[in-house]
């Protein structure tokens, strides 16, 4: 059996914008300084828009919510470092057979995919994360709907969408579902409705409902101009065909050899920006569909692991019932691999 045969089948999971953190300062240099060309890509652009290059953000001596998280910086950075980690898997070991990812990551999976070459994903990244540079457009709040034992509750189910009901019942309030992330809602809405929201869902650990900073209201109708400027500042050639299978946030596969990239443009750039994103339906078909040996979250950082987890004990995917049952496994023989963690990082990089 040749080596190639030999290589363990991989889902790859590009992450969202709350993903570089206080602790993931210093990530792209910690891990990808080597990559040359990538950075200066990403660089280049961006000043000629006269932005702070990921170079310097990368490299400040102190975090800082207002440098660090606002669209047109944390978009950039985070697509960096999530791309550098996708170039990082050792390929001799693993074949990538399907890539998706959480809302943002929708776009740097599309990289990773091939269906945006690193030029035109900076483009496509960049215009689409400084849109709201001028002003944030609505919020996003993020709430429960599971137990400690990771199992989605249909109350909680149904008492977040009265909740969504309630609000748009009151005059200037707006509250629509904006991502189903594994055992979370999160909700975008206009400042009235997630005001409105806040005061209606009940308290959680002293924590949630949340509200999540520098966030406009994502994959909600409240993004129309954002979406009509992307079409308009977008052009068509910039998008091809996938080399590799994508899953979007509909669970919706695109092949290599049947995708027409107009449509992928149409969705990427209109249906994801308005639309509900189903993180949880697009894990759960990656891996009904394509039967992975293990599921890699590129970083930074891992705040895509408990969700990734949920969507998959959700479906009892590889053995996993429940909270405990994961937690057990990944300690024995890890099939969900976070790579902004140093000790899984390491079971798939060549460094290893």
């Amino acid at each position: 059996m040749t080596e190639k045969n030999n290589r363990q089948r991989v889902v790859v999971i590009a992450p969202g914008r709350g993903c570089y953190n206080k602790s993931e300062l210093g990530y792209l240099n910690r891990y990808h300084h080597d990559k040359i060309d990538l950075i200066d890509t990403i660089d280049r652009y961006r000043i000629k828009q006269q932005q702070t290059s990921i170079v310097e953000l990368d490299n400040a001596k102190k975090y800082s919510f207002k440098l660090h998280t606002p669209g047109e910086n944390a978009s950039a950075l985070i697509h960096a470092c999530a791309l550098g980690d996708f170039l990082d898997i050792d390929q001799s070991r693993f074949e990538v057979v399907a890539v998706t990812g959480n809302s943002m990551g929708w776009y740097i999976a599309m990289v990773c995919a091939g269906a945006l070459n690193q030029q035109s994903g900076i483009e496509v990244i960049n215009t689409m994360g400084s849109m709201m540079s001028d002003g944030l457009i609505g919020g996003q709040l993020i709430y429960p709907v599971i137990n400690e034992n990771w199992h989605i509750e249909q109350q909680q189910l149904d008492l977040v969408e009265q909740v969504i009901d309630n609000v748009n019942q009151q005059e200037g309030c707006e509250l629509y579902l904006s991502i189903k992330l594994g055992g979370y809602r999160v909700l975008a809405g206009n400042e009235a409705g997630l005001t409105l929201a806040s005061e209606l869902l009940p308290e959680i650990d002293n924590r949630y409902p949340m509200r999540l900073y520098n966030h406009g209201a994502f994959h909600s109708p409240l993004m129309a101009d954002i979406s009509q400027q992307g079409m308009e500042l977008l052009p068509p050639h910039l998008f091809t065909a996938p080399q590799i299978p994508l899953i979007d946030g509909r669970g919706h596969l695109w092949y290599p050899l049947t995708t027409e990239s107009n449509a992928l443009r149409q969705y990427t750039l209109a249906e994801q920006v308005l639309k509900p994103y189903d993180y949880s339906c697009a894990v759960q078909v990656a891996v009904k569909e394509f039967a992975p040996d293990k599921v890699i979250v590129l970083g930074p950082g891992n705040t895509l692991g408990g969700a990734t987890a949920q969507s998959l004990i959700d479906i009892d995917w590889f053995s996993w019932g429940n909270k405990a049952e994961f937690s057990s496994a990944q300690q024995h023989q890890p099939q969900l691999i976070a790579m902004g963690d140093e000790t899984q990082r390491a079971l798939v990089t060549h460094s290893n």
